[in-house]
């Protein structure tokens, strides 16, 4: 037996758009995002911690000196 085939007509100017398919991430960039978050979450950590090293390190250095000028006078 023969199958009909149906035929579609396009009129002039008439278009069909393709669906847009919602971007869905894959499991790798996923990770990736994760990863990059957490390394900034450190590294504004450390910056962190290391400024307040220097500051607790020039606070004890001016006392020292301070304690030094104190008792050769």
């Amino acid at each position: 037996m023969r199958e009909k085939k149906t035929i579609r007509i396009v009129k002039k100017g008439e278009t069909t758009r393709p669906i847009a398919k919602p971007k869905v991430n894959s499991a790798r960039e996923a990770t990736r995002h994760v990863v990059g978050t957490v390394t900034n979450w450190v590294t504004e950590f450390q910056q962190k911690r290391r400024k307040e090293t220097a500051n607790a390190l020039r606070v004890l250095s001016k006392r020292s000196l301070m304690e030094k000028s104190e008792y050769e006078t």
